[in-house]
């Protein structure tokens, strides 16, 4: 197992802490393996197997329970009443109403909950009136850039980084041997299971081709601004017909499946949220390979492992826009605002003008980068470029 250091020491700080752990994510990016990692853990910090108890209700000897109240009095029999109990509920979503099961368990006092799921729905509804600041979300990607660097064994960075984008960053793939085929037959299987189990089964999809076209014109244009009426304009044109009602609705049930990212804009000088205009990012490189083909737009990939990057470091999100000019990230965090912008390269003269020069615009004072696979960390007026490979392996912060 790849130890995820990082979503595994977040874990430990909130151990015992009376607040239910809700860790979400799309398939396979190691949500069961992030929970075993933490149970060996409590084993070798004085915890008995015995105030463990784990469920992986994809398995068919723990999704046995037709209701949530079966399921919670065969929890509430094996709790030790004169110890801490911790409680592990894998894919609970599963359940029909398990939000009435959690809360209960959450009531007792010598219980510590952790659950996870592959769908941001179940952090609504439901979940979210039950449990109203009650819980905290955990929210897991695939293998960042420095914890695939660290296990894969590619010596040279930007070798490594190839393959990353190129096969993607699945956890489960470093035992695939790099076999082509069997890499492509792993991400055939997820994809499959993330279209077919969290969007298409779940919300009764009947036309499925309008589903996988919008997955295709999403993948195919991470990076570029998107609206719905362009999404569903375009579908018509290729004889797909849809509405903007049933792109909208798709593209909320995509959002919900952790497949792709939507970012939307701020408009800087304006100081406000605009509400048209977003931006789509996929979660995984490899997955978008697998389905389009042969990728060429590798500025646009760049731009994707970045967002990714930033999203794993907690920033909130969103495109900037300043009169006429683009900046591919405004972020925040508590320190403040950040802007940056994203490029191959500013070697050319003509590239490096169109780069910087949004950012030479805005007149305050926050930090401005931009982030190339080049190597020169330069200076151009204050904006400072640093090399994308060591940012995302940490060697650079920003």
């Amino acid at each position: 197992m790849i130890a995820r250091e990082e979503y595994l020491n977040y874990l430990i700080k909130l151990k015992d802490k009376k607040i239910i752990k809700i860790i979400t994510g799309i398939r396979r990016c190691g949500k069961s393996t992030l929970l075993a990692l933490y149970r060996e853990f409590l084993k070798q910090n004085k915890v008995s197997e015995k105030q463990i108890i784990s469920m992986n209700f994809e398995k068919p000897q723990d999704n046995i329970y037709t209701n949530w109240r079966d399921l919670y009095n065969a929890i509430e029999k094996k709790l030790l009443k004169s110890k801490m109990n911790y409680i592990f509920l894998d894919e609970v979503q599963i359940i029909p109403e398990f939000e009435k099961m959690v809360n209960g368990l959450f009531t007792l006092d010598n219980v510590d909950i952790y659950i996870t799921g592959s769908n941001s729905y179940m952090l609504s509804g439901e979940l979210a009136t039950f449990l109203t600041g009650r819980y905290m979300q955990i929210h897991m990607l695939p293998l960042s850039f420095k914890e695939f660097y660290k296990n894969w064994g590619i010596k040279e960075k930007l070798d490594a980084y190839n393959y990353y984008i190129e096969n993607g960053s699945f956890p489960y793939l470093i035992n695939l041997d790099n076999d082509p085929d069997l890499i492509r037959n792993y991400l055939d299987g997820i994809y499959n299971t993330v279209l077919m189990k969290d969007v298409i089964i779940r919300n009764k999809i009947k036309d499925v081709m309008i589903l996988e076209s919008v997955v295709k014109f999403l993948f195919a244009n991470i990076g570029n601004l998107i609206s719905t009426k362009k999404i569903s304009d375009t579908l018509n044109s290729h004889n797909r017909k849809n509405s903007v009602n049933t792109i909208e609705n798709y593209l909320s049930w995509l959002k919900d499946s952790y497949i792709i990212y939507n970012v939307s804009r701020y408009d800087i000088k304006g100081k406000e949220y605009l509400k048209t205009g977003d931006k789509y990012y996929v979660c995984d490189l490899g997955l978008r390979k697998y389905l389009i083909g042969e990728v060429t737009d590798l500025g646009s990939i760049l731009e994707n492992v970045i967002f990714l990057e930033l999203k794993r470091r907690g920033y909130d999100i969103h495109i900037g826009k300043y009169e006429n000019q683009e900046i591919d990230f405004v972020v925040k965090k508590d320190d403040g605002l950040k802007y940056i912008q994203v490029a191959l390269s500013v070697r050319d003269n003509e590239t490096l003008n169109r780069e910087i020069s949004p950012l030479k615009s805005i007149k305050d004072n926050y930090p401005k980068y931009v982030i190339t696979l080049d190597n020169d960390n330069a200076t151009y007026e204050g904006i400072k470029e640093i090399n994308a490979l060591d940012f995302l392996l940490g060697n650079i912060d920003i």
